[in-house]
């Protein structure tokens, strides 16, 4: 590692953080996480990316927005693998598509439906996205921990936000349907838009992934309206990443 160099993107510089990284989407849900932090700092802020740095447990940890969808979140997981990290546990939401995720549940993902783009510049399209599946039962457990309801069902990873919930609007508009009518018979509790691509790239880096989310909405019960928006509950998503994280630290402190 070259000490100092500073990445294109982030922002950060290597050196600066250290191996563990929560990964929310929004620069505002970024600054909620830090609080959870013993001393937290702000380290550096360019485009939708926002990092915070603090600790856990004695250990380096960060957490940095990276914006909507999965390009955007591929820049983050790759240069802050550069600049050491290699555990990284996506803070966000989701949308239900079945009614076993309701508004305000913790959505854990076992595996996501890759309905996107990202994940084929890292690995084929035949390799199943799924998160590490270590960190994956930590997140399990702290969600029982904290008592709050949660699903492990899989998510389905779009790339364009507007093709679920106005999917008539489109001329590959019959396509789409039949994909949506597919995914929830076969089972999918949501949708959102990073998880694949994350738990791919975690498959060919060699890094540990996984995802914490909060459901905002009940199934087929789509509002625009930002009232509608749980907000008050995505507490318990970040409560559930940070008590996970904290398991993490401990055992990988008593495995070294």
């Amino acid at each position: 590692m070259i000490v100092g160099k500073r990445m294109l993107h982030t922002g950060v510089e290597q050196g600066a953080i250290g191996r563990y990284v929560l990964i929310p989407g929004s620069v505002e849900r970024a600054r909620l996480i830090s609080e959870y932090f013993d001393e937290p700092q702000l380290l550096c802020h360019n485009r939708e990316f926002l990092t915070y740095v603090g600790t856990l447990e004695g250990e380096r940890v960060a957490v940095t927005s990276t914006g909507i969808g999965g390009p955007s979140m591929a820049i983050t997981v790759e240069e802050l693998h550069g600049c050491g990290a290699d555990t990284f546990i996506r803070v966000g939401s989701c949308a239900s598509a079945s009614p076993k995720s309701k508004i305000g549940d913790v959505i854990i993902p076992c595996g996501a439906a890759r309905m996107e783009g990202v994940g084929e510049h890292f690995l084929p399209v035949e390799f199943p996205a799924v998160p590490h599946y270590g960190i994956f039962r930590q997140m399990e457990a702290a969600a029982k921990a904290c008592g709050y309801p949660y699903n492990t069902g899989v998510t389905i990873t779009k790339d364009s936000y507007y093709t679920e919930s106005a999917p008539e609007t489109k001329p590959v508009r019959d396509e789409l349907l039949y994909k949506w009518r597919a995914y929830e018979r076969a089972g999918a509790t949501n949708t959102s838009m990073e998880c694949a691509p994350l738990f791919l790239m975690g498959a060919a880096l060699g890094l540990r992934t996984a995802s914490v989310m909060i459901c905002a909405t009940n199934y087929n019960a789509y509002s625009n309206d930002s009232k509608d928006y749980p907000r008050d509950w995505e507490r318990r998503a970040i409560e559930v990443a940070i008590c996970g994280l904290r398991n993490i630290i401990r055992k990988d402190q008593a495995e070294q």
